[in-house]
C-alpha cells in the first residue's frame, strides 16, 4: 500500500477551547501527535486544519498542513477533503485517519491501524486494547470494540461498537472487553463512498459514526494492541498528558 497520515484539527473544542494549540512543554498539542506520526514512518504526514492558527504552529515545526472547511460535521469528512486536495489523482490507496488529541501515542499504534487492509475485503481498519480498569467496562466515555478475537489473533473482524459493556460477559468479569482506539485506516474508495453516506439510527443513538459504516455493510476489522493513548478533552486531561511527556530529569 501507499498510505498517507492525515490528522484532523479544529479550534471549536468546548471543554478545552483552542485544544489543538495547548502547550506541552514548549510544543503545541498537535504538534506533539504530528511527530508520533512522523515517527510510525509509514507515510508522509499531513494536519487538515480548520483554522490558519493550527497551521502556521505545524508549519513553525517543520511539519505539512492543509487548511480545509471549518464546517465539516466530522473528522473524517475533513480528512477527505484535505486528501482530495492534496492527491485528486488517488496515489495514495490508504489513509490513516489520526485525532489530534492524543499526544501520547505510541508510533507502534499508528503502524498497527494499517495490518488489517492486508486482507482485500476489508473496508476500514481500527485498533483497540484490553481493559484493564475495571471502571472502564461501564464507562460510557470508553467506546467499546465487539471483536471475537480467537486464542493468539491479533486481528479480527468487527461486529459492532458501543459505549455500553459488550459484549455481555455472562457474569465472569474476567472475560476480556476492548478499548476502542479512534485510529482508522481507510482504503481511499472507502473513505469516498463513507463520506457520502447519510447519517444512520444506530450511528446517531450510540454518537459513533463508525457506525454508519457498518449499517452500510462496510467491514471493519480491528488489530489488537498493548497500549491505550491518552485522550485529551478537558484541562485535567491535559495536566495529565504535561506529566506523561515531561522531560525526563538529569
Amino acid at each position: 500500500m501507499f498510505p498517507i497520515v492525515v490528522i484532523p484539527a479544529r479550534l471549536g473544542a468546548t471543554r478545552l477551547p483552542d485544544k489543538p494549540l495547548a502547550d506541552i512543554h514548549g510544543a503545541p498539542m498537535i504538534v506533539h501527535v504530528w511527530r508520533r506520526a512522523v515517527a510510525a514512518a509509514v507515510g508522509p504526514v499531513v494536519v487538515a486544519c480548520a483554522e490558519a492558527a493550527i497551521a502556521e504552529a505545524v508549519h513553525r515545526a517543520g511539519g505539512e498542513a492543509v487548511l480545509t472547511r471549518p464546517d465539516h460535521p466530522s473528522g473524517s469528512d475533513r480528512i477527505h477533503e484535505a486528501v482530495e486536495a492534496i492527491d485528486p489523482a488517488g496515489r495514495y490507496d490508504a489513509v490513516i485517519n489520526l485525532q489530534g488529541d492524543l499526544p501520547t501515542i505510541a508510533p507502534d499504534v499508528v503502524c498497527a491501524v494499517l495490518e488489517p487492509l492486508a486482507v482485500a475485503a476489508v473496508d476500514i481498519a481500527t485498533v483497540a486494547a484490553p481493559i484493564s480498569d475495571a471502571r472502564e467496562r461501564s464507562n460510557p466515555n470508553v467506546v467499546k470494540a465487539a471483536v471475537g478475537f480467537g486464542a493468539g489473533e491479533r486481528i479480527a473482524r468487527a461486529l459492532y461498537f458501543s459505549r455500553a459493556p459488550v459484549p455481555w460477559d455472562g457474569g465472569d468479569a474476567g472475560k476480556p472487553l476492548y478499548h476502542h482506539i479512534g485510529v482508522y485506516a481507510y482504503r481511499r474508495a472507502a473513505l469516498r463512498r463513507f463520506v457520502a453516506l447519510p447519517p444512520t439510527p444506530l450511528e446517531g443513538r450510540e454518537r459513533l459514526e463508525q457506525l454508519r459504516a457498518m449499517e452500510a455493510g462496510m467491514r471493519i476489522d480491528v488489530a489488537l494492541v498493548d497500549t491505550i493513548p491518552l485522550g485529551v478533552d478537558t484541562p485535567a486531561d491535559l495536566a495529565r498528558a504535561r506529566a506523561l511527556l515531561a522531560p525526563a530529569r538529569r
